[in-house]
């Protein structure tokens, strides 16, 4: 997290589920960006004054990208974590015009270490881990030549953002990461087909963004477990990218090259269609397990 303003950084706390833990006592992918809306949304963003202005005007910070960072500090889960989040708006600019604005978030989650089985703490606060969400926003509803927003004119927020951000494509969070080895040698399509349900969507009316995570975490077990490998991994770091969103009922596939780098095991690759596999990636993801 950059250097932040006091009034655009919150702190709170909250409870874990069970199932927000793993078995060797390290918290999982998806129960860390959860305290993104603890903190920023519900602590900073919830009562500001541009989010009338906001909804008046057909805009949305859609989220476009979330990195995640675990430890391998046991957390224990009968003590509530607490987590420290903070937003910054910037540009992004191509030959010297605004080409995007964002709303990019940070939150860094801390917890008593310890563990159920065996027993062990609580003890003192650990870092469990960390969230970078990129929103970018856009006027969703709109026609698509008119979604783009390079502008602001929203009450207490500046027309253009003083930060600048270095953007990258989506097709970047499907690389491999510098330094690993490919298993596989391209990206092969997963043999398992997901048909979405009500189960995987949220209140946004589309399948929410924390299931994809589990779908290429899957299928990378999958993969490798046909390889004789990381039967026993936790997912440690992720980076994915969304660019078009899934409803009930849509069939997708993902396609996934595995690898290793160093000690640990990964895999990088994207989700589409099932029907029509040429069509355009609706995410990218990479996933390092460990």
């Amino acid at each position: 997290m950059p250097e932040l303003a006091p009034e655009r950084v919150a702190t709170a706390s909250f409870p874990l589920r069970y199932e927000d833990i793993a078995q060797d006592g390290r918290m999982m992918m998806t129960a860390l960006p959860p305290a993104i809306g603890w903190t920023v949304w519900r602590q900073l963003l919830a009562d500001h004054p541009s989010a009338r202005s906001m909804q008046k005007q057909g805009l949305v910070a859609i989220l476009s990208r979330l990195t995640v960072d675990g430890t391998d500090e046991p957390i224990h889960v009968s003590q509530r974590v607490e987590a420290t989040g903070g937003y910054q708006l910037a540009r992004h600019e191509h030959d010297g015009q605004v080409e995007k604005l964002f709303l990019n978030m940070w939150v860094e989650v801390r917890g008593a270490r310890g563990r159920v089985v065996p027993p062990e703490g609580p003890g003192e606060p650990v870092v469990a881990g960390r969230v970078f969400a990129e929103h970018t926003f856009t006027r969703i509803f709109a026609a698509p030549g008119d979604r783009k927003v390079t502008r602001l004119e929203l009450e207490g927020l500046p027309p253009v953002p003083e930060a600048t951000y270095d953007f990258s494509p989506p097709g970047t969070a499907m690389e491999l990461p510098s330094g690993a080895d490919s298993l596989d040698g391209e990206y092969l399509p997963d043999d398992a087909v997901t048909v979405f349900g009500l189960d995987h969507t949220d209140s946004n009316q589309h399948v929410n963004s924390l299931v994809y995570p589990r779908l290429f975490a899957e299928a990378a077990f999958r993969r490798l477990a046909a390889r004789g490998r990381a039967r026993r991994a936790l997912v440690r770091s992720l980076d994915i990218a969304y660019r078009k969103p899934s409803f009930a009922g849509d069939r997708v596939r993902v396609h996934l090259q595995t690898f290793t780098l160093g000690d640990r095991v990964g895999a990088a690759g994207y989700l589409v269609d099932a029907d029509d596999p040429d069509a355009r990636p609706r995410c990218c993801a990479r996933i390092v397990l460990g």
